[in-house]
């Protein structure tokens, strides 16, 4: 019997259609992928299996059979066993999903307890045989933990358990490894796909990421506007795509790697580069050890250049970009065009920072929502460049826009009228309007989907090619490094494992923690 049927489901909110018509179903041990852009509804489809959808958002018509029962005319006791006991949800983000307030092995407990398929005297043992199950290490201590003291892997762990904790028949999948790295993206998969195979699950897969879709669906279904717009076995997808969007979306992790450059001259150096956090125990937090985070780290960056700095989350690769602008305490030198940013005070590096620029993860984290788009831009503007009057400083920002492929009217919009794209570009523009010799790129394009992503990835090389930048490129996606690096360094807690030119390191790794690396990334030999 089918696992899941969905048929002809319409969502609304308002007048606007988000889903459109779309029908697919799940089989017992299948996993189904539903990809597309931020926007084209994979994820809304999904909360409708189990009627979570947001408020304002409206199923107008459209049959969703689960296990055999109509989840529109279930009552709330069916649809309370619908939700855990016959399909289990893994959502995006770990952190925001778990109770901080309570301790992960309550949380698992809770889950059980709501369907009542456990005997309380039970209930410790079997959470922690479903702890050691999803691979967490010191299942009984860990249990006792609270969310925050657990990495971002071993999260989305207890999230899987708290997924699997009723035995459900259905596993919903929501873009559940964006916020990892590389390794730990591959532990969480393949987790998931031996969990499929020894409960015979059916897993529902929502992701951007079409690595991820080759390696571990069945079926895919693409999704644009609302709309199924191609649905086939992976196989074929990838092979033969039919659509123009299906064959936009797979040109757009295909990107060649950069031309090699000529010698340039070195505009940024990092030597015996050292930064520890110590650890503070007690009433009056005596310090009792210390983390070393970046441990005797040295490389240079030349003019027109960029450094990729991959490595796993918690190896120093962010840790090091903070460092590079000072913004962190650090032993050894950063040099900057020769001058010792160390050495430095206050209004010395003020000054020296219009030409050491930086662009995060989170385009609107990074924004102010209660400015303009043109007062952020210019904010560098007012505190380097004072001399500017209004007219010339409105000239600098328009021409800042232009630059990063933005309107001239977006500088009297506010962030949160913009897309992701289009507010990272808008962090660049901030960035780019003091004219940097080196910008620092920490993960500049994770939060954003695949199309969207080649979009900035273009904007970069662009960039970089007309106005001869260096970058410092942080990111723990291996496709996007070799789109955009001329040199790499490997991190491995701290330390540099291996470095070289990418296109070596791609080709023919050293280290056996880089070849790690690229296995579980989905890079061979064969596909560099």
């Amino acid at each position: 019997m089918t696992l899941l049927s969905i048929q002809n489901l319409s969502l609304t909110a308002g007048a606007k259609r988000l889903v459109d018509d779309i029908s697919f179903s799940v089989e017992p041990g299948e996993t189904l992928a539903i990809v597309g852009e931020s926007g084209s509804g994979k994820t809304l489809s999904a909360l409708s299996v189990l009627d979570l959808l947001p408020s304002g958002v409206k199923r107008i018509s459209g049959h969703i059979l689960l296990d055999g029962c109509d989840v529109a005319a279930a009552t709330p006791a069916q649809k309370q066993n619908l939700r855990g006991g016959v399909a289990g949800m893994i959502f995006q983000e770990p952190m925001s999903s778990l109770n901080p307030l309570q301790r992960v092995g309550k949380q698992i407990a809770e889950a059980m307890l709501l369907h009542g398929k456990f005997a309380k005297k039970t209930l410790r043992s079997r959470i922690v045989d479903l702890l050691r199950e999803v691979g967490l290490g010191d299942a009984e201590s860990r249990m006792e933990d609270y969310p925050h003291l657990l990495s971002g892997g071993q999260r989305q762990r207890v999230m899987i358990a708290i997924a699997l904790a009723n035995n459900p028949k259905l596993l919903i999948a929501d873009e559940p490894t964006t916020a990892l790295d590389v390794t730990l993206e591959k532990q969480i998969l393949d987790l998931i796909a031996r969990e499929q195979k020894a409960r015979g699950l059916g897993v529902l897969l929502i992701t951007h990421d079409l690595g991820l879709v080759r390696r571990y669906a069945d079926r895919v279904l693409v999704m644009d506007h609302g709309q199924a717009i191609e649905t086939n076995s992976t196989e074929l997808v990838f092979a033969k795509p039919q659509h123009p969007q299906t064959k936009r979306l797979l040109a757009a992790r295909h990107f060649s790697p950069p031309m090699p450059l000529a010698k340039a001259k070195v505009v940024l150096q990092a030597e015996n580069l050292r930064v520890r956090f110590p650890i503070l125990r007690g009433a009056l937090r005596r310090e009792v050890g210390e983390i070393v985070a970046v441990d005797d780290v040295s490389f240079d960056v030349h003019e027109g250049e960029t450094l990729g700095v991959v490595g796993e989350s918690g190896s120093g690769k962010s840790t090091i970009g903070l460092a590079l602008l000072r913004l962190i305490r650090f032993e050894g030198c950063v040099k900057l065009e020769g001058q010792d940013l160390s050495l430095l005070n206050k209004a010395q590096l003020r000054a020296k920072r219009a030409d050491l620029q930086i662009v995060f993860q989170d385009p609107y984290g990074s924004l102010a929502p209660r400015l303009t788009v043109g007062e952020i831009i210019a904010e560098g503007l007012t505190l380097h460049v004072k001399h500017l009057n209004h007219a010339s400083r409105e000239e600098l920002v328009a021409s800042a826009l232009a630059e990063v492929g933005l309107p001239l009217d977006a500088m009297h919009r506010y962030p949160h009228e913009f897309s992701g794209g289009q507010r990272q570009r808008i962090a660049i523009a901030r960035a780019l309007i003091l004219q940097p010799k080196i910008l620092v790129l920490d993960e500049p394009t994770s939060a954003l989907d695949v199309t969207v992503q080649a979009e900035i990835l273009t904007l970069f090389r662009g960039l970089q090619a007309r106005l001869g930048l260096a970058y410092v490129f942080i990111s723990h996606d291996l496709g996007v490094i070799r789109a955009l690096s001329h040199r790499i360094i490997v991190l491995q807690a701290g330390k540099i494992v291996e470095n070289g030119e990418a296109e070596r390191i791609f080709a023919s790794p050293r280290a056996d923690f880089t070849k790690t690396l690229l296995a579980a990334a989905g890079f061979n030999r064969a596909s560099v």
